[in-house]
């Protein structure tokens, strides 16, 4: 099958990766408004080629590697496509998406979102692997079309990843909870630190601990402004049930409740119980 990749940054890039391996790939295309970001594409040999919108249109599988709000914009323009055509979308959140897919070709849709990625982006941050052994939500496909759902199915299994179903809904709401609030937490920690007046002499004590807790606010700001906005509601529950949290372990050390203080540790260790 020919496949097109529109968006060719971190999640497009290793996507191609991973897809030129695969026998039933027979050539995979490229498509980005950004003109450095395709011209870094080809010379790395991410895609066979970079395709005018047009010939997008006429591959088998359309994935949409791009911002949200740019997906949904971009959803708008495919409506003309063949009934055969599956189109698998790698949003971050899902239920803006699934509810804005005109319903031309909601049948051709699938709504996925592999749980993936890393703080760097563009083409040169494509990593090989990056797919391997990893969750694939995939939302309300029952709204999806059998050819289409068996296609992105069997797609994402030969990558090695491990399918999960759920609807959009719970899906936003379990995403501002394991990424998107960390993300704020994470951009709120190198604002801590970048706006004390003797933030380099603070910088040069950083070692591993802050360097984990503040990776996260390497990401772009243009990708995590439209999820923000998408999932604004989940995420500002998130954000407020973090809060309360900190402000549970701030009050024990305030009032000197060092068993507290040990408790709530003890408890945060359970959650490597679960996750390892």
């Amino acid at each position: 099958m020919k496949i097109a990749i529109i968006g060719l940054g971190l999640m497009g890039g290793s996507l191609a990766m991973s897809l030129k391996k695969q026998k039933y790939v027979t050539e995979i295309v490229g498509y980005d408004h950004n003109e450095v970001h395709t011209e870094q594409a080809m010379r790395l040999g991410l895609v066979n080629s970079i395709a005018s919108f047009s010939e997008v249109k006429k591959c088998d599988v359309i994935f949409l590697a791009i911002p949200v709000d740019g997906l949904i914009a971009t959803l708008h323009k495919l409506t003309d496509v063949s009934k055969e055509t599956t189109i698998i979308d790698l949003g971050s959140t899902k239920e803006k998406i699934v509810q804005s897919v005109p319903k031309e070709i909601r049948k051709n849709f699938v709504a996925a979102h592999p749980m993936t990625g890393t703080e760097n982006f563009g083409p040169l941050a494509a990593v090989e692997g990056l797919y391997e052994d990893k969750v694939v939500v995939l939302c309300d496909l029952e709204d999806s079309a059998k050819h289409q759902a068996d296609t992105a199915k069997m797609i994402f299994t030969s990558l090695n990843m491990r399918p999960a179903f759920m609807r959009a809904v719970e899906h936003d709401r379990h995403a501002a909870f394991i990424s998107h609030m960390p993300h704020a937490v994470s951009y709120a920690i190198a604002n801590t630190v970048m706006r004390q007046e003797n933030k380099h002499n603070i910088l040069a004590l950083a070692a591993g601990g802050y360097r984990s807790m503040s990776r996260l606010a390497k990401s772009s700001p243009y990708m995590w402004e439209d999820i923000f906005r998408q999932n604004k509601t989940n995420l500002l529950e998130s954000i407020t049930i973090f809060q309360d949290e900190l402000e549970h372990l701030k009050s024990a050390i305030q009032n000197d409740d060092w068993e507290k203080v040990h408790q709530e540790m003890l408890d945060a260790n359970k959650l490597h119980d679960i996750l390892d």
